[in-house]
């Protein structure tokens, strides 16, 4: 570790040590896979699907961050490649954290692959700031098998790129450690961040190219010309902080289980054990003035007839801002699911409910209660809550289920995208939104999507009906919409301004199932208010209307 040396200036920073493992998302996704360091592996992510991030002997191979895949594989052909997946970087990382904490106790993890901790009391601890990085360094790497490196600095920034060189800078020195590094290095206060890359590209078109001369310009001007995110990088160019590193308080998960005997065939029986536990936990959580931020419900049903014992479970998220969930609305959440789990309905087609034979709640990213304020005006100042509890009244006496909640997911039209999902529930969308679907329909999204499509008619200007032939080429121009028939949109009868397309959509092509249409984008005047836009498809030589655009 080399010790870099400078003038000492007074700075508000808070000295700051930062760990850094290399890599890291490809480092969990080779761990994931039982893989080892030497294989050479990328992970992939973003708008069309580039690398982000690369592993050693990937790069040696001259794979880099930014590649197309095919142009990655091309260089390296035994490139294993694996997407994006933030829920992996984020578990893969916690054995770190923990190591970590083997050597001090609290820490702030700032993202997985990097985590922050005030370094002063734990360096006169351990001898030196230098005893301290060493510490971790090998803690790190005898625990979980990682190489990491330790950068200690005052303020954010400089400790940032202090662990990407293994150094400590001095106290006092951050700001001239950072003034003659170019204002890219700012990225990686914030990897990924489009907004923050396209601020740093803006400056290098207006002169500004170090943070030397970032750190220069007037407070005041790059409140105004650039907000909120200029005046933070500035701040970090500065080597100030914009706040100290939290300390990470040590909470454990809590968890409460019963057995059931014997086992119980109905729902009140469960309900009634699920009452207890909840009960249990809930004080628990009282006692030690905690809150949970998920809240696992988990159920050993076992088959009579075979012995064969089956694991149900479910994940709820909770609101740690609002108090957490009390005894009453955690027995809520359980019976709904008990319900759910003693009916055949849920459990799969063939597959028989099973009496409960045990229950286990376990209240997960446990933290402080009240750690997180409500604020005094806005959406936060009691309007939520109310709703919230509103819509669990309903769900109390109707079901988890008979309260949805409209999310994005992955798909190529705008119906397949919505996904709906019962309030409060989390669940993994049924579709990555974040992958690539080639042939999806272009942005913006319509405003209004309709339940089902609606038959309509796209006739040119002599009234004729519009086809679309393989080439997808147009039999005429759009000159008018009718939509026959009764409903909300029946009489419709509107000539079309303006059109886009058509986009064709092909899915599951070489199954009975497949799907083949093309969609058609409109622009149509005198339909409830003018230029209302349309989006129509037509499958089979039969169009329809699928959504609005405002």
């Amino acid at each position: 570790m080399t010790d870099r040396s400078g003038p000492a200036t007074a700075g508000e920073a808070t000295r700051t040590a930062c760990l850094w493992v290399p890599d890291w998302p490809v480092v969990a996704a080779l761990v994931v896979a039982g893989l080892g360091p030497e294989t050479p592996a990328a992970v992939t992510g973003g708008p069309g699907g580039r690398i982000i991030a690369v592993s050693a002997p990937a790069r040696s191979a001259g794979v880099r961050r930014g590649m197309r895949r095919r142009e990655a594989q091309g260089r390296c052909p035994d490139l294993q490649l694996w997407p994006a997946d933030d829920a992996r970087d984020a578990r893969e990382f916690e054995p770190v954290a923990m190591a970590a904490e083997t050597v001090v106790s609290g820490l702030e993890i700032a993202r997985p692959g990097v985590l922050l901790l005030p370094s002063g009391g734990a360096a006169r601890y351990h001898g030196s700031e230098r005893d301290l990085a060493r510490e971790l360094t090998e803690q790190v790497a005898v625990r979980t098998g990682h190489e990491c490196q330790v950068g200690v600095a005052d303020g954010f920034l400089a400790a940032v790129l202090a662990a990407r060189e293994d150094a400590v800078v001095p106290p006092g020195a951050s700001r001239d450690y950072l003034a003659s590094r170019p204002a890219a290095v700012l990225v990686h206060a914030r990897p990924g961040d489009r907004a923050l890359t396209e601020l740093v590209d803006l400056w290098r078109r207006l002169g500004v190219h170090t943070l030397a001369e970032l750190a220069a310009l007037p407070d005041a001007a790059v409140a105004a010309r650039f907000g909120d995110l200029g005046v933070w990088a500035q701040r970090l160019a500065r080597g100030q902080d914009v706040r100290p590193p939290a300390r990470r308080r040590l909470e454990e998960d809590l968890t409460v289980a019963e057995e059931l005997d014997p086992p119980a065939h109905r729902v009140d029986v469960a309900t009634f054990a699920a009452r207890r536990l909840a009960e249990r936990l809930h004080d628990d959580l009282s006692r030690r003035g905690l809150a949970c931020g998920r809240l696992r419900i988990t159920a050993r049903a076992v088959d009579p007839v075979t012995g064969e014992a089956r694991t149900l479970e479910r994940l709820w998220r909770t609101d740690d801002t609002l108090g957490g969930l009390s005894a009453a609305r955690i027995t809520d959440r359980v019976r709904w699911q008990l319900e759910g789990w003693l009916t055949a309905s849920s459990l799969g087609e063939g597959v028989a409910p099973a009496p409960i034979a045990g229950l286990a709640l376990a209240a997960e990213e446990v933290a402080p209660a009240g750690a997180l304020q409500p604020r005094l005006w806005g959406p936060g100042a009691g309007e939520d809550l109310r709703a919230h509890r509103a819509v669990e009244r309903v769900q109390a006496l109707l079901g988890g289920d008979a309260v949805l909640t409209v999310r994005l997911q992955g798909g190529r039209d705008p119906r397949d995208r919505v996904q709906l999902v019962p309030f409060g529930e989390q669940v993994p969308p049924e579709r990555d939104p974040d992958r690539p679907w080639p042939g999806a329909l272009p942005p913006p999204a319509p405003s209004v999507v309709l339940p089902e499509p609606v038959p309509a008619h796209v006739l040119d200007g002599e009234g004729r009906p519009v086809v679309v032939d393989v080439r997808l080429g147009v039999s005429g121009d759009p000159a008018r919409v009718v939509v026959p028939g009764e409903g909300t949109w029946s009489g419709l009868d509107a000539a079309v301004v303006d059109w886009a397309g058509p986009w064709p959509v092909a899915e599951r092509w070489w199954t009975p199932q497949g799907k083949r249409r093309v969609f058609l984008q409109v622009v149509a005047d005198g339909v409830a208010a003018p230029a209302l836009g349309l989006l129509l498809s037509s499958s089979a030589g039969e169009w329809s209307l699928e959504a609005l655009y405002d």
